[in-house]
């Protein structure tokens, strides 16, 4: 989904962006084996091998952490719960390097209030962020919701991909 003014946006999200939630020590455990240690989706940095209820209510749960946990530059909880395909987008350490250079404004408020199945497997959720509503891409794989990137924010993946100086310069930090 595209952000609006995505060049004060972008240092937010991602997710979502989300997926909302975290793994300092494990980077990419969300989205592969169940059952691997990954930090919680408050971005606390305690591992858990809990596997999330399939279900709304959670997922809303996590959602909630996820978009709180962006909006407060808790990056590496935020990368933690992103599928394998959006960690493949740009190494957790490049991630959280780009967000402490180019942080959100904590202050703007996130409001996630819903979560409901989707297309093929989906599961959709309703936010906004100070007042501009989105929907992001979540699925449950391996016992865990995952933040999709691709599908929920596609204008984030070139930034992503792009050279730090030309992030800095498409999101309007100044580097």
């Amino acid at each position: 989904m595209r952000r609006p003014e995505w060049r004060h946006l972008a240092a937010r999200r991602v997710a979502a962006a989300v997926c909302v939630a975290a793994g300092s020590l494990v980077g990419a455990a969300c989205g592969q084996a169940g059952g691997q240690a990954s930090q919680t989706a408050s971005g606390t940095g305690a591992v858990s091998r809990a596997r999330d209820p399939e279900s709304a209510k959670a997922l809303l749960r996590i959602a909630r952490a996820f978009n709180n946990d962006y909006q407060q530059n808790k990056d590496a909880a935020v990368y933690a719960r992103w599928d394998a395909a959006s960690q493949a987008v740009i190494s957790r350490a490049t991630y959280i390097r780009r967000h402490r250079d180019c942080p959100n404004t904590p202050h703007v408020p996130v409001d996630t209030w819903g979560a409901d199945r989707g297309p093929g497997g989906a599961w959709l959720v309703h936010y906004s962020i100070d007042g501009q509503q989105f929907t992001d891409w979540w699925y449950y794989v391996h016992g865990r919701f995952v933040f999709d990137l691709l599908k929920s924010n596609p204008s984030a993946v070139p930034l992503y991909e792009a050279p730090a100086a030309q992030y800095a310069k498409d999101v309007g930090c100044g580097l």
